[in-house]
């Protein structure tokens, strides 16, 4: 979170703000009540002073990467996206009471729950992935905890294709939870990298730290991270109820070499589902979209940077009507000879058959009244 206070929420029609939830680094997140249907939401707003095109692609890419995700049951539900009447584009997203940001650090996390939760997010990592996009930013602030206890995934701000990220390539990280190749600026995402960080992700849950964090001053600067993650030596967990296998099955996930480990979030998905059974837990189902919706006819553009929503539209719209008034004096009043009486003259021409076909309709009505008249006699 940004030290700094949060600005001012936005108006938005149909909505009652209620408290700010959080600040961030280009945007704040405010707590609003929906009016209808009535629900609590929150509601992710970009800073006025830091919006410029780059950062608008960002968020246009979010919005649109949510819309096609969040159906999915473990990722964070987005509502609407537009821009506010003071011209700050924001989301409306699900309310999620809970997050696993700082959690792991004042309790301990019991096993299974940790286990599900892994479970989950890789079943929408894998979605995310087979629909040709990186997440790029897993860690535990990212897996939110709904109203009904269930971990989603949020905060697609820095997503990118599995191809590659736009031109303006980003290395956007946060350290302790990312790739040696990442944190070497090798390469700026991959599904091996995400496989990385959720490995990482599971292993900070149950250790009560990041995988790389040493005790003792100064230890843990940037670069002293960044050398441990480049050197990838995986410390075991220690924890007592934590099985070897399990210890193995991270190591994998965080090897130094990316094709060393698991192919894809489903194979680590189902080897935390081994470690579940083999424990006598109930095994949590894989949630995967299939194939067919998996990878839409219109791919996310990630070069847009326009301003998207009803701010954009009521700003041409007084132009527009301006032209129209125009155009409408021109034709009521037009000069000799000019293209526009042309176009009024061939304009009249329907009316004249409107007015004939009336004249038939009528003399029709005549001659059936009269039939009938003489019928009656």
């Amino acid at each position: 979170m940004a030290n700094r206070l949060p600005s001012a929420p936005p108006v938005l029609s149909g909505f009652s703000y209620v408290r700010p939830l959080g600040t961030g680094g280009f945007a704040d997140v405010f707590l609003f009540e929906q009016d209808m249907p009535r629900r609590p939401v929150a509601v992710k707003v970009l800073l006025q002073d830091v919006v410029d095109e780059g950062l608008l692609r960002m968020f246009n890419a979010e919005a649109d990467i949510m819309a096609r995700l969040s159906a999915h049951p473990s990722i964070l539900t987005i509502y609407e996206a537009s821009v506010s009447a003071d011209g700050r584009p924001y989301l409306v997203m699900e309310y999620c009471p809970g997050s696993l940001a700082t959690r792991y650090r004042r309790e301990q996390i019991p096993l299974g729950e940790v286990l599900q939760t892994g479970i989950r997010i890789a079943s929408a990592l894998e979605t995310v992935h087979r629909a040709n996009l990186l997440h790029r930013d897993v860690k535990p602030s990212n897996i939110l905890i709904t109203q009904f206890g269930a971990p989603v995934l949020s905060d697609f701000g820095i997503a990118a294709a599995v191809a590659g990220a736009p031109d303006d390539e980003l290395f956007a990280m946060s350290i302790p939870w990312s790739a040696p190749e990442v944190v070497g600026e090798r390469v700026s995402g991959s599904i091996a990298a995400e496989v990385w960080s959720l490995g990482a992700t599971v292993y900070t849950l149950l250790a009560g730290r990041s995988p790389f964090e040493r005790s003792g001053e100064g230890q843990n600067t940037r670069e002293r991270m960044r050398a441990r993650i480049r050197r990838a030596r995986y410390t075991p967990l220690g924890r007592p109820d934590v099985p070897e296998e399990l210890e193995a099955i991270l190591a994998r996930a965080m090897s130094r070499e990316p094709e060393e480990r698991y192919s894809s979030a489903l194979d680590l998905a189902r080897e935390l589902q081994r470690v579940q059974h083999a424990l006598g837990m109930p095994v949590t189902a894989t949630e995967v979209a299939a194939d067919e919706w998996a990878a839409p006819a219109t791919p996310v553009d990630f070069n847009d940077g326009r301003l998207r929503g009803p701010v954009r539209s009521q700003v041409s719209y007084p132009s527009r009507r301006r032209a129209m008034r125009r155009r409408a004096a021109s034709v009521r009043a037009p000069e000799e000879g000019t293209a526009v009486e042309a176009g009024r003259a061939r304009a009249g021409l329907p009316l004249v058959l409107i007015l004939a076909a009336a004249a038939v309709v009528a003399v029709g009505a005549a001659v059936t009244a009269a039939l009938i008249l003489g019928l009656g006699r």
